[in-house]
């Protein structure tokens, strides 16, 4: 997977579905790699729009 960019709401509710539906993947997996970078886009987005 490439990385993700989160841009609007909707992205954002698209990528939590995904993390949702990839949860407990194993790590060494391409589906626990894809986690990886849909969390850390996640986190990003969170950061940036949601912040207090």
């Amino acid at each position: 997977m490439n990385t993700v960019q989160i841009k609007t709401e909707d992205d954002y509710d698209a990528a939590l579905a995904e993390v949702d539906r990839l949860m407990g993947s194993p790590p060494d997996s391409r589906d626990g790699e894809n986690l990886e970078i849909l969390v850390t886009s996640v986190e990003a987005y969170e950061a940036k729009h949601l912040a207090d």
